[in-house]
């Protein structure tokens, strides 16, 4: 899958520290990617848009 065009942002929860961060691109259609702010040219993980939704809704609740 062709991310090149993905523009990245860091979670609102990671720290200005350079920890642990996780940047999601959720600009291209149809997908959104999730990768180590770390590791900008290490692997990426794709979800349907729904899916990723999905996910933040239910790790909101804890």
């Amino acid at each position: 899958m062709d991310l090149s065009g993905a523009r990245w942002r860091e979670s609102t929860r990671s720290g200005g520290n350079g920890g642990n961060c996780v940047e999601v691109a959720s600009n291209l259609p149809g997908v959104v990617g999730v990768r180590d702010s770390k590791d900008p040219s290490g692997p990426m993980l794709t979800f349907e848009p729904a899916v990723w939704a999905r996910f933040v809704e239910l790790a909101k609740r804890d």
